[in-house]
């Protein structure tokens, strides 16, 4: 079965809602359509269901720009975000656009009818739909195959052994004694949120990592509320928030020894031990080198201080019997593991990328302000920040995007293709940071350079700046069915 669309956006997250919402806004005479492989929409925030999943940044920069936060919180959990996500998607219509049980597994674009033909399975059989532009809204990891480390021993292990990714809904943690294998966002998230419950957790990791503090509710955006109406209450607070955690990075980055002090100072006063925080706290590298967690109200130094959880810093041999040892032999006795052990990539969903049969490698191409890709005609992707919350990033592609389209129906242009410059220079990973899981896949990324439109940074000023006034000229070339290539 052939189905046909104007836009076709795959994924039913933040990013996907975000992007249907601007295209309809720019080019309300062109039919959009959402497909989404799971049996609801939210993404991530769909799929993870761990104790305590909460958003990873403050929500007023995490919710859409179009659609004032009205919550309590800025740090928000997850049945709260998917809530938010779905209400906004019925308000403003697009839920009627998603269609669900539609997974993406191959794309070929023809030069000859300049459209997309896109190979999707459903729960009747494949379908194909034809498409005149592809936004992939996908994320950036690989949602049925988490990074495994490759911890020897876990079939001896008597107990259960758990990944946040897929997370039973009938655990039953309580009075038990629960280890959590890592260090970023996830474990910080889980160790106080299972430690309430449980007999005791330790968060064991190999590396310590960046723990701030950060208050879940926003004081200054709720008194803003009192005296304003909720759209320009909403807007001052993200900016307020954007700009402020754009500081807090740059700080770290040009003074990374007086960063490190002052996070140190925050652990120091949240675990009331300056050992804990020297031996558990204290990364190899400097702020923001990897991402920076972020600890509600402290909840993870609480809970460290008050006796229900600990941290252990140190390397594992295997699984045993009994728990986790330790390479120096030490035996960390668990009911339960809980394996947070980082993502594994997976650009544009996994799908078969192909321009007239032709299979087309990712790493090859070069990214066009971090939303088009060189070589791929009538395609783009959103990507959020990693260093900031991931919608002013995505909402930033989504805005550009609709304005491409506009540019494309203002110039009778059926096709708009990146085409990079002969001296286009040395080029590196699009998404530029130290984090394990990038660093496991840089070889797969498309490329990037350090000037625009050929650059994406992790630098919320300098990108916003260039991206917000692209040239739409400069690096895209556009046609027409009469008159061949426009620049």
């Amino acid at each position: 079965m052939t189905q046909t669309t104007d836009v076709l956006v795959v994924g039913a997250g933040i990013s996907g809602i975000n992007v249907a919402y601007r295209a309809r806004q720019a080019r309300p005479d062109l039919s959009v359509r959402i497909v989404e492989a799971r049996a609801t929409l939210g993404g991530t925030w769909d799929l993870f269901r761990y104790p305590g999943v909460r958003s990873d940044s403050d929500f007023f920069t995490l919710a859409f720009p179009f659609r004032p936060w009205r919550g309590a919180d800025s740090i928000v959990d997850g049945t709260q975000i998917r809530e938010y996500v779905a209400d906004t998607a019925r308000e403003t219509g697009i839920a009627g656009l998603i269609s669900y049980g539609v997974r993406v597994v191959a794309a070929d674009w023809s030069t000859a009818e300049r459209r997309w033909h896109v190979q999707a399975e459903t729960a009747d059989g494949p379908i194909e739909i034809v498409a005149r532009f592809v936004v992939f809204c996908t994320g950036y990891y690989d949602y049925d195959n988490p990074h495994d480390p490759g911890i020897e021993g876990a079939a001896d292990f008597t107990g259960q052994i758990v990944h946040p990714q897929f997370w039973p809904e009938d655990l039953d943690y309580s009075g038990r004694r629960v280890v959590i294998i890592g260090s970023g966002a996830t474990a910080v998230t889980v160790v106080p949120a299972m430690a309430a419950g449980a007999g005791h957790v330790t968060m064991l990791q190999r590396t310590p990592t960046y723990v701030l503090a950060q208050p879940r509710r926003d004081p200054i955006a709720n008194a803003l509320r009192k005296v304003l109406p909720a759209g320009p209450a909403h807007r001052i607070a993200r900016s307020k928030n954007i700009t402020l955690q754009w500081l807090l990075y740059r700080a770290s980055r040009r003074f990374p020894n007086g960063m490190r002090a002052l996070l140190r100072r925050g652990v120091v006063a949240g675990v009331g031990s300056a050992e804990v925080a020297d031996q558990h706290f204290a990364p190899p590298y400097a702020p923001w080198d990897q991402r920076l967690c972020i600890a509600p109200d402290g909840d993870l130094f609480t809970a460290i201080k008050d006796g229900s959880a600990s941290v252990v810093t140190a390397r594992i041999d295997r699984f045993v019997p009994e728990g986790v040892r330790l390479d120096d032999g030490r035996v960390l006795p668990a009911d339960i593991v809980v394996t947070a052990t980082g993502l594994r990539l997976k650009l544009l969903g996994g799908v078969d990328l192909r321009r007239d049969g032709v299979v087309v490698d990712l790493a090859e191409t070069v990214t066009w302000h971090g939303a088009l890709l060189s070589g791929l005609p009538n395609l783009a992707v959103c990507i959020g920040y990693i260093n900031l919350s991931w919608t002013v990033r995505a909402d930033m592609t989504a805005r550009l995007i609709a304005r491409i389209l506009r540019r494309m129906g203002d110039r009778n242009a059926d096709v708009v293709e990146p085409v990079t410059p002969v001296n286009l220079g040395a080029t590196l990973p699009f998404m530029d940071m130290d984090s394990g899981y990038l660093r496991r896949s840089a070889h797969l990324m498309p490329r990037a350079t350090r000037r625009y439109p050929w650059a994406i940074r992790q630098d919320v000023a300098a990108d916003a700046l260039a991206t917000n006034r692209a040239d739409l000229g400069d690096g895209l070339h556009y046609r027409t069915a009469s008159r061949g290539v426009r620049a």
